[in-house]
C-alpha cells in the first residue's frame, strides 16, 4: 500500500473531541499516501477506479496509542501481581531486566513481544528497553520491521537500584545514552525512533539529569518517565530531593519536564498536587494513565476524568508488566472501570469516564503526541484496525456503537483482522472470513 490511493469500506467509528464518538456506516475512507481523505457515504467522482478494500459489516476503528510499556517485562507478565510497586520492581522487574544483558535472550524476548505488538490493536507506542544499549537496538531493529511506529528508550539509573543492574555512574550513562543514539542515527529507521528515558527520579542521580538535560537540548529528543505513581515513592521523591516543591519539579529542575521544546510523556500521576496538575497542564506535559497496573501493583486510582476535563493532554498504557494485557481496547475497558470505583469510593463529585472519553484517550489524546493521528478526519496519518465481531454472536441485531462496546470489553486479536499503519497494511487475517 506504500504510497498508493485506496478506500478502505465498512463501518468506521473514531473520535472528534473526547465528547463525540462518530460512527459512519457502510461508508468509505480514501487514503492517499498513507493521508486521510476523509470519510465518505458514496465513492467520489475522482476517486473511481481506485482498489476499494471491502470490509463491509466489518467495525474500523483508528489505531489505538500505547503511551506508556516496559518490553522486557512482557516476559514476566500476569505474575507477581500481589506485590506493591516498589516491591514489586525489586522482586519481579529488576531481575528480569538484568537478563537483556545477554543479546541471545534480548533476541528471544523481544521477537516474542513485538510480534505479538504486531498482532495487538496496537499502532503507536511508547515504549521502555532496558540500560543496555545492545539489547535496546535488538528491540528497535525488530520494531522497525513491523511496520508500526514505535518511540523507544534506552533506560537511564545510576542509583538505588541492585548491583546488576545499575549504570556505574552519571557520566557513565550519559555516554553510553549517546552512544546508542549515534547507532539509531546510523540505522536510518523509518518507524522507530528514539526517546530519553530517565526510569524515575528515585534511580537517576542530580547529575545524570544535568547531563540528559543537555543531551535533550542538544539532539530535541522527547522524554518520557514516571510520576507520581505510588506513596512510597512519592515520599521517597520528597527525600532525596528536599529543594523540590513536588515530583514534578523535581523533572522541571533540570529541563525535562515538557518546557523549552521538550516533548514529554509521563506515565500514572495518580497522586499529583495541584501544583503539579497545573505546570503539567502549562507545560504540555501528557498523561499516560495505566488503570490496570495502578489496580495490580495497588498504587491508587488516577483522576484520569478530571484531567481530560481539564483540558490536559491523557492517553492510555497498558504498562506492560504492571498490567498483564497487551490490548489497548482492554485498557479502555479498564479506564471506564477504575473511574467508576474512583467515582464511588474516592471522590463523588468527578463522574466517570464515559465510553466517549476513554475510546477518545486511546486515540487522539494518545495520539496527538505522535502528530496528527488517532482520526480519521481529513489531514490525519491514516492508522487504521478492522474488527470483526462473529465470534461474539447475539439474538439481536445490534447497532454498532453496541457492538463496538462489547468488542472492547470481549475482543481478542483473533477479532483483529486487519491493521493498517500510515496506509500501509502490516498485516491481514482475511482468509475464510
Amino acid at each position: 500500500m506504500l504510497n498508493n490511493i485506496f478506500a478502505l469500506k465498512g463501518t468506521f467509528c473514531y473520535s472528534k473531541d473526547s465528547q463525540n464518538l462518530i460512527i459512519r456506516e457502510n461508508a468509505y475512507l480514501i487514503c492517499n499516501n498513507g493521508i486521510s481523505e476523509g470519510i465518505y457515504e458514496e465513492l467520489p467522482a475522482c476517486f473511481q477506479g481506485i482498489q476499494v478494500i471491502d470490509h463491509t459489516n466489518k467495525l474500523i476503528i483508528p489505531g489505538l496509542i500505547d503511551l506508556h510499556l516496559h518490553a522486557p517485562q512482557y516476559t514476566f507478565r500476569g505474575t507477581g501481581m500481589d506485590l506493591e510497586l516498589l516491591d514489586w520492581l525489586n522482586t519481579s522487574a529488576f531481575p528480569e531486566e538484568a537478563r537483556y544483558a545477554e543479546s541471545d535472550y534480548a533476541q528471544k524476548a523481544y521477537q516474542i513481544f513485538t510480534e505479538d505488538l504486531k498482532q495487538s490493536p496496537t499502532t503507536r507506542a511508547c515504549i521502555f528497553a532496558t540500560l543496555h544499549t545492545d539489547a535496546t537496538m535488538i528491540l528497535m531493529d525488530l520494531l522497525e520491521d513491523t511496520g508500526l511506529k514505535t518511540m523507544v528508550g534506552k533506560v537511564n539509573m545510576d542509583r538505588n537500584a541492585p548491583s546488576y543492574l545499575m549504570e556505574q555512574n552519571a557520566s557513565t550513562s550519559a555516554a553510553a545514552t549517546r552512544q546508542w543514539i549515534d547507532a539509531v542515527s546510523g540505522r536510518h529507521y523509518q518507524n522507530t525512533f528514539p526517546i530519553l528515558t530517565p526510569r524515575f527520579i528515585p534511580s537517576c542521580s542530580d547529575e545524570l539529569l544535568i547531563l540528559l538535560s543537555e543531551i535533550q537540548q542538544e539532539f530535541h529528543l522527547p522524554v518520557q518517565s514516571h510520576l507520581s505513581e505510588n506513596p512510597g515513592e512519592i515520599h521517597w521523591v520528597k527525600e532525596l530531593c528536599p529543594d523540590s516543591l513536588f515530583y514534578g519539579d523535581a523533572y522541571d529542575h533540570f529541563n525535562l519536564f515538557g518546557r523549552d521544546h521538550c516533548p514529554t510523556v509521563m506515565a500514572h500521576c495518580v497522586y499529583s498536587t495541584e501544583e503539579e496538575i497545573a505546570l503539567m497542564k502549562k507545560q504540555g506535559v501528557y498523561i499516560a494513565h495505566c488503570p490496570q497496573s495502578n489496580t495490580n501493583l495497588s498504587s491508587g486510582i488516577a483522576p484520569a476524568a478530571r484531567y481530560l476535563r481539564e483540558g490536559l493532554h491523557v492517553g492510555l498504557g497498558t504498562d506492560i508488566a504492571g498490567g498483564f494485557s497487551l490490548s489497548m481496547l482492554r485498557a479502555i475497558a479498564d479506564a471506564i472501570q477504575v473511574s467508576k470505583l474512583r467515582w464511588r469510593l474516592v471522590d463523588p463529585s468527578l463522574k466517570a469516564l464515559t465510553l466517549p472519553e476513554a475510546f477518545y484517550m486511546a486515540t487522539i489524546g494518545g495520539g496527538s503526541f505522535f502528530g496528527k493521528t488517532g482520526s480519521f478526519e481529513k489531514g490525519y496519518e491514516l492508522d487504521a484496525v478492522v474488527l470483526d465481531d462473529s465470534s461474539l454472536p447475539s439474538p439481536r441485531s445490534l447497532p454498532p456503537l453496541t457492538r463496538l462496546e462489547r468488542l472492547i470489553s470481549l475482543s481478542d486479536s483473533s477479532n483483529i483482522i486487519q491493521k493498517f499503519v500510515c496506509g500501509n497494511s502490516i498485516f491481514s487475517n482475511t482468509e475464510d472470513r
